[in-house]
């Protein structure tokens, strides 16, 4: 087809249409950035003493893997969101690798009520709720009930620990 064959004009528009819009995209701005998530707002004295009697409140709850609720049961990451969001109105991540990175880092020198305990460095394999005195509330395992540990017992004292605060 020549240039003086019909049709051939339309094509020429069509192209040219084309090339403008192809060019028009390429000098648009971007998009906007989302903005950053909003940081999480930090637990009040108050706060912190009335989530950890709520987690000291559930000791001998049944574990169950992946409950969530009291009347259902708990696993650990469930246990720490059921209580966060009842008691802090925060919803933290529902498995133990997330709330790795949750929150902000803590050193075990400057623990305080209601920072998490998380266990195991890569992955971090469990988690419970800080309640004070070396002492954390968590639902361990299967067959078992959700419970009161101490941080120096001979087992959780060997384990990889680090800490968050939400």
């Amino acid at each position: 087809m020549g240039p003086g064959t019909p049709g051939s004009a339309s094509r020429r528009r069509l192209c040219g249409l084309g090339a403008a819009l192809l060019l028009a995209a390429c000098g648009s701005t971007p998009p906007a950035r989302r903005p950053a998530a909003p940081a999480l707002p930090a637990l009040s004295p108050e706060s912190a003493r009335d989530l950890a009697i709520h987690a000291l409140g559930l000791v001998g709850t049944p574990y169950r893997w992946g409950g969530n609720t009291p009347e259902s049961g708990f696993d650990c990451s469930g246990l720490i969101a059921y209580v966060y969001r009842s008691h802090a109105g925060v919803s933290p991540p529902r498995t133990v690798a997330q709330l790795a990175g949750f929150g902000q880092a803590v050193d075990g020198t400057e623990l305080r009520t209601g920072d998490l305990v998380i266990f195991g460095l890569d992955p971090a394999w469990h988690a419970g709720i800080y309640v004070g005195e070396g002492r954390f509330v968590h639902a361990p395992s299967t067959g078992g009930t959700v419970r009161l540990d101490r941080l120096d017992n001979r087992h959780w004292s060997r384990q990889p620990t680090r800490f968050r605060r939400i």
